[in-house]
């Protein structure tokens, strides 16, 4: 018994006519008489009573009409559930981001503008460090990741570069150079510094500390903080200095001043990551509207 016999016992069942049925399903009357007649032979009971000028359903085949019935619906709303997560328009994805991330503007953007497009897909998000993020990827616990990456991409992902954001210092509010609109780098050559380890923060560690010694110096790191916005606090603490991205001003800390660098600073790089030979619709369809939130959902 194949659907194709359902849909065609369905026909003759709401036409009640056996030549307006076969015009319906688009064959013949004659092969659509024999094809009821092998589907009565597999069930078992006839399921219509041949009338003048029309057909009747048996009490076999009024039983049968409700599961057949069903069945087609469930065939039907098996393919549209197979087209729309072929779409991406259903499942899961899994979103990380980095503490640093969260505040940039770019992320929220993105987030509400895929969750806008696509409503029904389940999504989850996770904050976790860079490299931690990179391996959730390789892992596949996640299928996208707002990373701050370094230069080169990391092997085995694929992605979307933002915009370079400038960084700013960070250095207590009664420090001298708070009451500066910029200041060179190379003013925070005798600082001490708060910093984020380089295992966590890969890409800015690295940033920072290449401009650093472009200056001339290297910074004298006095204390590690593994988040951002825990750097933030050590700074208005009087720990030391410190040179986090522009969207952490944001973070209005009492005691701590967020001063640009005169000339070329460092710069945070942020980027939305997934696997190169990522599959999924879902996590595809992110990164489509991570380089164009304003990029409408598929159409049926």
């Amino acid at each position: 018994m194949e659907l194709r016999h359902l849909r065609y016992f369905l026909a003759v069942a709401e036409e009640k006519n056996f030549t307006r049925a076969a015009a319906r399903v688009g064959i013949g009357q004659p092969p659509l008489s024999q094809q009821i007649r092998d589907l009565e032979t597999e069930v078992g009971a006839a399921l219509f009573h041949r009338v003048p000028h029309g057909a009747e359903l048996t009490e076999a085949g009024k039983a049968f009409l409700g599961v057949a019935t069903s069945i087609l619906t469930q065939a039907d709303q098996a393919k549209t559930a197979a087209r729309r997560a072929a779409r991406g328009e259903i499942g899961r994805l899994r979103v990380g981001f980095t503490g640093s991330a969260a505040f940039n503007p770019l992320v929220p953007t993105r987030i509400r503008a895929y969750r806008r497009a696509y409503p029904t897909v389940d999504l989850s998000l996770t904050e976790r460090n860079t490299v931690q993020l990179i391996e959730a990827l390789h892992k596949g616990d996640i299928d996208i990741g707002f990373v701050r990456p370094g230069e080169d991409t990391p092997e085995g992902l694929r992605l979307h570069r933002f915009p370079d954001e400038p960084m700013l210092m960070a250095v207590p509010a009664a420090h001298p150079l708070a009451k500066l609109a910029e200041a060179p780098l190379s003013a925070l050559a005798k600082e001490p510094f708060v910093l984020y380890p380089r295992a966590v923060c890969l890409g800015l560690y690295e940033e920072v500390l290449r401009h650093c010694h472009r200056e001339g110096f290297s910074p004298d790191l006095v204390q590690e903080a593994p988040q951002m916005a825990s750097v933030v606090n050590l700074v208005a603490a009087e720990m030391g200095v410190s040179i986090v991205p522009r969207s952490m001003a944001q973070v209005r800390v009492a005691g701590v001043a967020y001063v640009p660098f005169a000339g070329e600073g460092p710069v945070a790089r942020l980027a939305c990551a997934l696997r190169r030979n990522e599959t999924a619709p879902a996590a595809r369809n992110f990164l489509a509207i991570a380089a164009d939130p304003d990029r409408p959902a598929a159409a049926d």
